[in-house]
């Protein structure tokens, strides 16, 4: 199946849960979008209904879990148009209302007060019985892969030594402690205002929630903030707003970084691998944004086993 075949009839699925008395080829005069098109997922726009093609892989019952999770948690993650996905030319299909995304170009703005109060919300609901783990840990495992699977590049042993110095957990080589529920990738990608524009912020994105370690969701952040890609007053306000809403993932006072360190780590690497491979299948050299993780990899590598804030010195 190639994207000239799945682009129209995801564009179809939007079109036709917009309007579903009309034929897919409706003239409305709704312009269709194309929001994101990679390999983990295809995801299109018409009017206030946005349509999602997952990846091929797709386990189709937990994905029903995770929508149905979405849907029981009003107020913290974006529910779902439909509790089940459906299928279309071998990819399992979700539907969804649309919601105004962060501005990249406001970084001053950025929400992360609202994403850190979302995520303490998340970790302190129930686990519901029978959700699958959280998909962090394999999704930096598949980061590795992918840079093993790049070819040689500098970069590479340096990524490949702060992997090995993860302990079995971090590299989906062993169960997580299932303490929360997890959202499994949280950036600020992840958020969005609906009803849009103006709307509350919700979380998005349910492909790898799941029970697992909460640290993991404040990893990305604190990650960034280790190497030195995201200021400090940011890190602090995110890490307060946590705090202040009672997550679990880190201690209400006191040095936050035994917790998170691990997951810091694991998300440091994930990134620096995937930006590796990028380098090596282009063949162009490392930006400065994937040079600072790649070098804070080969900082791990020689230090003791907890980063905490010396992580970026």
């Amino acid at each position: 199946m190639t994207a000239d075949t799945l682009l129209p009839a995801l564009t179809a699925s939007a079109r036709h849960a917009v309007h579903p008395a009309a034929d897919t080829d409706c003239s409305c005069a709704t312009e269709d979008a194309l929001l994101a098109d990679r390999d983990d997922g295809t995801v299109v726009r018409h009017g206030d209904t946005v349509a999602k093609a997952h990846a091929p892989d797709t386990d189709p019952a937990a994905l029903a879990r995770r929508l149905s999770v979405s849907a029981d948690l009003p107020g913290v993650l974006l529910p779902p148009l439909d509790r089940a996905p459906a299928a279309l030319l071998g990819r399992q299909v979700t539907l969804w209302p649309y919601g105004s995304p962060v501005d990249p170009d406001t970084p001053d703005a950025a929400p992360w007060e609202a994403a850190a109060t979302l995520l303490a919300r998340l970790h302190r609901a129930p686990v519901p019985v029978g959700l699958p783990p959280m998909r962090g840990p394999l999704k930096a495992a598949r980061a590795i892969g992918r840079l093993r699977a790049a070819g040689p590049h500098p970069g590479a042993a340096a990524v490949l030594r702060a992997w090995a110095g993860l302990p079995d957990w971090a590299r989906a080589q062993a169960p997580m402690a299932a303490r929360a529920l997890c959202h499994g990738d949280l950036h600020l990608g992840q958020l969005v205002r609906h009803p849009a524009p103006d709307g509350p912020w919700l979380l998005i994105d349910v492909d790898d929630l799941g029970a697992g370690d909460p640290a993991w969701d404040l990893a990305r952040p604190a990650a960034w903030y280790a190497c030195g890609l995201l200021p400090p007053d940011a890190w602090l306000r995110f890490l307060t707003a946590y705090q202040d809403a009672g997550g679990p993932a880190v201690p209400a006072e006191g040095d936050p970084w035994p917790a998170l360190d691990v997951a810091a780590r694991a998300l440091t690497v994930q990134t620096a691998a995937l930006a590796v491979a990028k380098s090596a299948a282009a063949d162009r050299p490392l930006d400065e944004v994937q040079q600072a993780v790649v070098d804070a990899c080969d900082r791990m590598s020689g230090e003791s086993p907890e980063l905490g804030q010396g992580f970026a010195t």
